[in-house]
């Protein structure tokens, strides 16, 4: 940890050298009923990072290794459609997109809330997963630029995939030297619950697959689920599992063990309980590409982390450069409140109320040595 805090400290003493970022706006596509949808650049001398109002997508971000070579470290595509390509196209990833209402899974699409059952949008084998058929991933957004970046807002109308309430959010991307903050802000008129995120795959080599990335997470336990990737309830030791981060270790040690739950999800899928929820100051995550020098370091309020390692990948959906995205091309950090929270009243709660205000804001830096 000390080497963590020498990163941070020295972060803080160099930000004045960034350059100011610059924010600019361009056309980007179409919505599938003809909408225009637009891009915002952000850069400065540090990284370049590209958000369209469709989703409130991360569709790109440009960082240096440690020779200065530059690569994207996200997928994502360059336009909206195209054959087996593009955001119109890809409607099962949630590629670098802002999901909700309910970022992950409700269990039988359902909950109860102050005596009342809500019953929800299907989309995943009988649960909700990530909003429902037409969550916040598939609508455009509305934008403004704001000082280094840029805020999206959406408006989620009463009974939206079944959520009670009209729901207002906000997402604020700001670039602030190496690091590019997340800030998430929502109200509603009734009773209801929320948990957005962003679902960015990340591969800091820019390329190839995620498995000699080296993944560090201040996380002392999990959330087992069943086949259907619905939590189980109990709140289990990771000490002894393949889900044990808190000494780094590349992902790919580990993700072919003879373990049950690695099993049912191809893969790493689960959420990892942090033990350190509401620190903006010290790092919850940190990820590094040796080959490349770029580290990923992740600070946030949330209580969780539901770390994927793009298991379902299959490569039927083509990225960039013409490059069919296949298993383990990618994995993402979607910090979070845990899955099917409103079903368990031992989960930190998830439920917003008129004249609350739900703020969350995760921090994503990258460096390189």
């Amino acid at each position: 940890m000390n080497s963590a805090k020498g990163l941070i400290a020295l972060t803080v003493l160099t930000s004045a050298a960034f350059a100011q970022t610059s924010v600019a706006k361009a056309p980007f596509g179409k919505t599938p009923d003809g909408k225009p949808v637009d891009v915002y650049t952000l850069k400065d001398s540090a990284l370049e990072i590209k958000i369209i109002t469709w989703g409130a997508h991360v569709a790109s971000i440009q960082a240096p290794d440690r020779t200065g070579a530059v690569a994207d470290v996200v997928l994502g595509y360059n336009s909206m459609d195209g054959a087996n390509s593009g955001y119109i196209a890809d409607s099962k990833t949630y590629m670098g997109s802002v999901v909700g209402r309910y970022g992950n899974r409700i269990g039988h699409a359902q909950f109860v809330l102050d005596g009342k059952t809500f019953h929800l949008s299907a989309n995943d084998h009988g649960n909700t997963l990530h909003g429902g058929v037409s969550g916040f991933d598939y609508k455009n957004w509305t934008a403004k630029k704001i000082p280094k970046g840029v805020e999206l807002t959406i408006v989620s109308p009463d009974g939206d995939m079944g959520f009670p309430g009209t729901l207002t959010a906000h997402v604020r991307y700001t670039l602030e030297g190496d690091k590019l903050r997340i800030a998430y802000t929502a109200t509603t008129d009734k009773p209801t619950v929320i948990n957005l995120t962003n679902h960015s795959y990340f591969n800091l080599a820019g390329s190839g697959d995620i498995l000699k990335h080296v993944l560090w997470v201040n996380a002392g336990r999990y959330t087992p689920t069943d086949k259907l990737s619905i939590p189980l309830g109990d709140l289990p030791t990771v000490a002894g599992t393949p889900f044990d981060f808190r000494t780094p270790t590349a992902i790919g040690a580990r993700i072919h063990d003879d373990n049950e739950q690695l099993k049912l999800a191809k893969g790493y899928d689960h959420n990892l309980v942090l033990n350190a929820p509401n620190d903006l100051t010290h790092p919850a995550i940190k990820l590094t590409d040796p080959a490349s020098g770029r580290t990923l370091t992740v600070y946030t309020t949330e209580p969780g982390v539901q770390f994927y390692t793009g298991n379902f990948l299959d490569g039927t959906l083509t990225g960039r450069a013409g490059t069919p995205y296949t298993q383990y091309g990618g994995l993402c950090l979607e910090t979070q409140h845990f899955p099917d929270s409103p079903n368990r009243n031992s989960f930190p709660s998830t439920t917003l109320r008129p004249g609350e205000t739900y703020r969350t804001t995760t921090i994503f830096q990258f460096t390189a040595k």
